[in-house]
């Protein structure tokens, strides 16, 4: 009976928009137990990915309003579930596992969490990338990238985006924190998510970052553009987070390096081109490349448009100025809210919220 409570909760979150995929092994079971006891399993199952209050749930849990409110209260501060103070009263919601519980493990994370997550996040990854059109993370050009365009939408504009934020978390990576705890530490910053809107309070109330100001986080954007970090995003035009990624760590980039053409699942608005008789093929965008979209020709430096995510890093330190982003043919805005990006996720999977 324990088991069929975490297969049912498995076959529950693989029916949210982050998706839970199975695996032969069954190791994400195994991470699911290790969080989860059967009492928190069957309360998650009770949520929705929309925000309702304590009533709402504990009517269709079948408990009492105190005895629910308690158990909500418990699993936000343990990250299972999250919890948004939105005007005078408290809202609980499902939360994906990737982005969403993996990432509240940030103060639980230990070795064993470390190694199954290892084990499971590369499948989970190339499932849930390639499943769908409409994907929950998109790549935004970093600042020396934007600066050589001359139209830019909003939502591109990352630094402008983090400019008109009242509120601002900064967080370690958890990806580079686990990759830390199996033996593969990498030296680039680790303070690099960022988290903005319902997620600050969130962060503050469970330890999980600290407040910043904008020319903070304008700062650490600028070391993380200088490491050659790729700035991933949630899909939608309104910022929720931020994470600052490598991908020899970040799970997403991890998975695209993988595919064939990373650029037609990851849909960037912009591209590199690189301008043959101004490259001295000098290499420096070969190795800021996370991607692999980069080569090398006989006199100069090539952009492989299958695999270029639109990132901007290698515009950013070219010595020559031989490379421009230009805008990718077929790109779409991402959409207006986390919600409407969700109901479009669900509905290419033939699902609803």
């Amino acid at each position: 009976m324990t088991d069929d409570v975490y297969i049912k909760l498995r076959g529950f979150l693989d029916g949210l928009p982050g998706g839970f995929p199975e695996t032969d092994s069954g190791v994400e079971l195994k991470i699911l137990e290790k969080l989860f006891t059967p009492e928190e399993a069957e309360m998650a199952m009770q949520l929705n990915v929309k925000p309702e209050q304590v009533p709402a749930i504990a009517s269709r849990a079948g408990l009492e309003e105190r005895e629910a409110a308690e158990l909500l209260d418990a699993m936000a501060s343990r990250g299972l579930v999250f919890r948004a103070r939105l005007g005078d009263g408290v809202w609980y919601l499902a939360t994906n596992f990737n982005a969403g519980f993996y990432e509240f493990q940030l103060n639980n994370m230990d070795r064993e969490f470390a190694e199954l997550n290892e084990e499971y996040i590369p499948h989970f990854m190339v499932t849930n990338l390639t499943a769908t059109k409409t994907g929950q993370f998109r790549v935004v050009p970093v600042e020396a990238a934007v600066e050589s365009l001359s139209t830019v939408a909003t939502y591109d504009r990352i630094r402008e985006l983090v400019k008109e934020q009242q509120h601002i978390v900064v967080a370690q990576c958890i990806c580079r924190k686990k990759k830390g705890l199996i033996g593969s530490d990498c030296n680039r910053p680790h303070e690099t998510c960022f988290f903005f809107g319902i997620n600050v309070q969130y962060y503050i109330e469970n330890g999980l970052g600290r407040e910043i100001d904008v020319d903070e986080a304008l700062d650490l954007l600028a070391k993380a553009e200088e490491a050659a970090l790729v700035l991933c995003t949630n899909n939608a035009q309104a910022l929720l987070h931020l994470c600052c990624c490598c991908s020899c760590c970040c799970a997403i980039l991890g998975a695209l390096k993988t595919l064939n053409r990373p650029a037609d699942t990851i849909r960037p608005s912009f591209q590199a081109r690189i301008e043959p008789d101004l490259c001295s093929a000098c290499g420096i965008c070969l190795e800021r490349c996370q991607v692999a979209a980069i080569a090398t020709r006989e006199e100069c430096m090539e952009v492989d448009t299958d695999r270029c995510i639109g990132c901007g890093l290698c515009l950013s330190t070219c010595p020559e100025g031989s490379i421009a982003m230009v805008e990718r043919a077929g790109s779409e805005a991402p959409p207006r809210t986390i919600f409407d990006m969700y109901e479009k996720i669900l509905a290419e999977r033939g699902l609803t919220i």
